[in-house]
């Protein structure tokens, strides 16, 4: 465009000058060896133009003469490396669908149009058809020769990076990532795997230096970065909790400061203070963390922050948090938990009704066995509790990769990864309704669950088969027993209906009939 532009001035400019001469007429002489040749001015304008223009023309004819030879030349080398390149594409593209075969031909192709020194991806095309190949060897000795490259530096230590996780040579991997994050900085995979084998090592420290201080980027990296930032913090905080609690409870503080709902940095900092006897700011922490998050691990701290307290005090301060939180699970469990310590079982036995119809899970069930197993021994409620604690879902739990820790972790101990753990419910290997045909495993799951806080009794033994009449929950229930023994009569109870059955003891078979199939108490 700038050029048609300068043309167009040059063009116009040249009219210019012409129309100008023309309005200005005027006679030229010229006296040359005696000879005097006469014209007028327009005309020995037109003849000095002409005789430019041919002399640049013989100029252009000569030059393209002259220089033939190299321009022949650079055409068809150039029309060679074009030829390389679209080789050398074709063999990628190959190498990455897995055309073992395409990727050595066109590696050949572009070797012979093409040199290793000119286009170094000529090396990254036959590392790739030699692992293709399974040739894992000449791969890596190809990735060592990039990494020496500054050009692929990184891509070779990325290759070498990968080849080390295949092979299992962990401290070669960390090398490779160490390496590739102190001259490239700005790889994410690099950084990633650096932070992961430093956490790895619980080398904290280093891994803070490493992650750097995060300005810039976008608003999604800054934001993983602050995650990051929290989680290190933590864990170094974790690391320093026995042995320097002030340092512990800055780096705690540091953390919430970044994410105030991060249960395991809050906790640290409230087991600092509690670490220097300063309850009063402990539970000023976990209260204000109990309003946002109401998690499981906030409501224990606070409950058995002192030590000396007793049951009545741990009662108080589990029914603050159901002032803080009224109608949440958790709270409603920490005060049944506490009320069974004081033995108030009415209370106890509201609470954790409540919870268990609010959270159905493993402890709540549980936690109702204990209570009625406490208050009355009665063993048919007791199983039938045990029973429903079977078949409900587990107690949430940090988990990470499959595996549950009593703790929050910074690291997966399976896979190494930063971050990983999540306070979620874990998969439960037996839930829902007992299929029929299933009560030998039901039995063994069973036996297999806490032990009560006061030992069973033995039962009674029966001799005779006794058959069970199911009957509606309002109603009571009468059961026929063996002739050696009267008929039971339970009375109703308000939550989730009455134990199947409850006049069965422990022990007594049971008789299948069409309706009820099988039923373990």
């Amino acid at each position: 465009m700038a050029r048609i532009l300068v043309f167009a001035l040059f063009v116009l400019a040249l009219a210019a000058g012409f129309a100008w001469l023309a309005d200005r007429p005027g006679e030229l002489s010229i006296i040359w060896q005696g000879q005097r040749a006469d014209m007028s001015l327009m005309v020995a304008a037109t003849l000095v133009a002409s005789l430019i223009a041919a002399v640049m023309l013989c100029w252009w004819i000569v030059r393209v003469i002259w220089t033939s030879p190299q321009s022949i030349q650079r055409f068809f080398r150039a029309r060679k490396r074009d030829r390389g390149y679209q080789a050398l594409s074709t063999g990628l593209i190959a190498a990455g669908a897995g055309d073992a075969a395409g990727a050595r031909k066109m590696l050949g192709r572009t070797k012979g149009l093409l040199s290793a020194d000119q286009e170094p991806l000529i090396h990254l095309l036959e590392a790739q058809a030699a692992m293709i190949e399974g040739r894992y060897d000449d791969a890596r000795k190809k990735f060592e020769l990039m990494a020496d490259d500054p050009e692929t530096r990184e891509l070779g230590l990325r290759g070498l990076y990968l080849e080390a996780r295949r092979l299992g040579a962990n401290e070669a991997a960390r090398q490779y990532a160490e390496r590739a994050a102190e001259k490239a900085p700005q790889l994410p995979w690099a950084t990633e795997a650096a932070l992961e084998y430093r956490s790895e090592a619980g080398d904290w420290d280093e891994a803070l230096k490493l992650l750097g201080d995060g300005r810039s980027g976008s608003a999604e990296e800054k934001k993983t970065y602050a995650r990051r930032k929290t989680v290190l913090l933590t864990a170094r905080a974790a690391a320093k909790l026995n042995a320097d609690p002030k340092g512990a409870r800055e780096d705690a503080h540091q953390a919430l400061k970044l994410d105030e709902t991060f249960v395991p940095a809050g906790l640290i900092e409230a087991k600092a203070y509690l670490r220097e006897d300063n309850l009063r700011k402990a539970a000023s922490i976990l209260e204000k963390l109990w309003k946002t998050t109401a998690h499981g691990d906030v409501a224990k701290l606070y409950v058995r922050a002192r030590s000396g307290d007793s049951a009545a005090d741990r009662l108080k301060r589990a029914e603050k948090l159901e002032a803080i939180r009224p109608n949440n699970a958790e709270a409603l469990y920490a005060v049944a938990e506490a009320a069974l310590e004081t033995r108030n079982f009415a209370l106890a036995r509201g609470k954790a009704e409540a919870a268990a119809r609010l959270a159905p899970r493993e402890s709540a069930f549980l936690l109702l066995a204990d209570i009625e197993d406490a208050e009355t021994g009665d063993q048919g409620r007791i199983r039938h509790w045990m029973n429903q604690a079977l078949k409900a879902p587990r107690d949430p739990a940090w988990t990470a990769d499959g595996i549950t820790a009593p703790e929050w972790r910074a690291v997966s101990p399976v896979t190494g990864r930063l971050d990983a753990f999540e306070w979620k419910t874990p998969v439960s290997a037996l839930e829902g309704p007992v299929e029929e045909g299933s009560t030998d495993a039901v039995d063994e799951a069973i036996r297999t669950l806490p032990p009560l806080a006061i030992e069973a009794k033995p039962a009674a033994k029966v001799e005779e088969v006794v058959k069970v009449e199911k009957a509606p929950v309002e109603k009571p229930v009468v059961v026929e027993k063996a002739k050696d023994e009267a008929p039971v009569q339970e009375e109703e109870r308000p939550f989730f209906g009455l134990p199947d059955d409850p006049g069965v003891k422990e022990g007594a078979a049971v008789k299948r009939d069409g309706t009820s199939g099988f039923r373990l108490f």
